[in-house]
C-alpha cells in the first residue's frame, strides 16, 4: 500500500505542532519537530489507510459488481419462470 499522505502536509503539520509550543521549550524546537513529524508518520501508517484514488478505484469494481449481481439476479429469476 503506498503512503497516502503528503509528506509535506506532515511536515507543515509537524512544524505547526512545534510552533505551538510554550516559549520555555522554543530552544528545542528543531527536536521537538522532528520527533513530532515522526510520531505523525507512525501513527498514521499504524491507521492503514488508502489514498481517494485507490478509494475510488475500489468503488468503481464494487459498483460494477453490484451491476452484474442484479443482472444475474434478474436472468435467474426470468428462468425460474418467475
Amino acid at each position: 500500500m503506498s503512503n497516502p499522505f503528503d509528506p509535506r502536509a506532515l511536515e507543515d503539520l509537524a512544524r505547526r505542532l512545534s510552533e505551538a509550543m510554550p516559549p520555555q521549550v522554543q530552544a528545542l524546537r528543531s527536536d521537538f519537530e522532528a520527533n513530532f513529524k515522526s510520531v505523525l508518520q507512525a501513527g498514521l501508517a499504524k491507521l492503514e489507510l488508502v489514498t481517494r484514488q485507490e478509494f475510488d478505484v475500489q468503488a468503481g469494481v464494487l459498483a460494477r459488481t453490484r451491476e452484474k449481481l442484479e443482472a444475474l439476479e434478474a436472468r435467474l429469476k426470468a428462468l425460474e419462470g418467475g
